[in-house]
């Protein structure tokens, strides 16, 4: 029989909703849609990534599941603790149990502070260390995540990037958490640190049962590291399926279209890839029905009229009319977008093969 792991973070229908004033006395005008009904779990050691391009509310959705923005409506559930209806003391106890990775590993960190006073704060703040043991606390926590213990006296600007950005991973360890919201943690580092960034969560999810939230658009990096991925449009989810199932037959023009939109290995190959045309359409006023049909090329008239809900097709929950119409098996394998994707696996594959050789010897 199977074990079924237990849900860590439940979330049911999340929505953030900006309000936008103007003039002298600050008239409500309307408001920028940033998320609206977004539903989903992640479960205990998963990693569960969302995608998305730029504006679609992927940032926005991982900093609601935190509270620190506040969120206009759902519910979100962490080991089945209600967390919009704690009070401020209680949610600050709470804090122990989700941290977030930041994806600036540099702004993200005081330059005033040393390492060693940037992981004591919350080793002591929510009781994880003493005064006795805090120092020891610290060493072991930088050692968990790839540093050594004399880089605790140093300041943030005396790093490399992907140090800093273990710093930054080290503090959010340092409390155990149950999940993490990764936000972008990889996007400003280059191609050889990136791989040592996501091998290293890898590592830390394994030895600690972390689930994840991973926020990101590098797709060859959500291939590697996600079990589930969720595809965001204009702040809802459109298409969520286990990483295996997504990359090998998106169901959701839109997900085929991110996949087409991938840098290619050879850049004069023609290759068939589905007409996205314009830009995508404000979050102020999102268009009726479906909000990827100004830019869809299997749009059809009940599409402007009638917003598809989320449905299973073919293992898949998809947010779309027509998903089963699509040639989707002949599409996933005339797009020249995944080789660039699988190149991009085996780096980050025989970077952690290494690794692991370094850690044997």
């Amino acid at each position: 029989m199977i074990e079924q792991k237990k849900p860590v973070l439940e979330v049911e229908g999340l929505t953030k909703h900006f309000p936008v004033r103007k003039g002298v006395l600050r008239r409500l005008v309307g408001s920028v849609q940033a998320v609206t009904d977004v539903s989903f779990t992640v479960n205990e050691g998963e990693t569960l990534a969302i995608v998305g391009e730029s504006g679609c509310g992927k940032s926005t959705t991982g900093r609601a599941i935190l509270r620190l923005i506040e969120p206009s409506a759902g519910t979100i559930r962490l080991d089945g603790v209600d967390l919009r209806s704690l009070s401020t003391g209680a949610l600050r106890q709470m804090r122990r149990q989700m941290q977030i990775i930041f994806q600036d590993p540099f702004g993200s960190l005081n330059p005033r502070m040393t390492v060693a006073e940037v992981l004591r704060e919350p080793l002591l703040l929510h009781g994880v260390a003493n005064e006795s043991n805090v120092e020891e606390k610290i060493k072991e926590v930088l050692t968990t995540c790839g540093l050594s213990a004399f880089h605790a006296e140093r300041y943030p600007h005396e790093f490399s990037g992907g140090q800093r950005q273990r710093v930054g991973i080290a503090r959010a360890l340092a409390t155990r958490p149950r999940i993490i919201v990764c936000d972008e943690p990889v996007s400003a580092l280059d191609v050889s640190v990136q791989a040592q960034i996501v091998n290293l969560l890898q590592d830390l999810q394994k030895t600690f049962g972390i689930a994840y939230v991973f926020i990101s658009h590098d797709l060859a990096v959500v291939r590697h590291i996600a079990n589930r991925v969720a595809v965001m449009y204009l702040g809802r989810i459109v298409e969520e399926a286990s990483a295996e199932r997504l990359f090998s037959r998106p169901m959701h023009p839109y997900t085929r279209s991110l996949m087409a939109a991938a840098p290619r290995p050879d850049p004069t190959a023609i290759r068939e890839r589905l007409a996205v045309e314009g830009d995508a359409p404000t979050a102020l006023a999102p268009p009726p029905g479906c909000a990827f049909h100004p830019r869809c090329p299997l749009a059809r008239p009940i599409c402007s009229e009638q917003r598809p809900e989320l449905r299973m097709v073919d293992g898949a929950s998809v947010a779309c009319h027509f998903a089963e119409e699509a040639p989707l098996a002949e599409r996933a394998a005339k797009t020249d977008a995944l080789p660039i994707l699988t190149r991009r696996l085996e780096v980050l594959e025989r970077a952690r093969a290494r690794n692991r050789e370094a850690s044997a010897a």
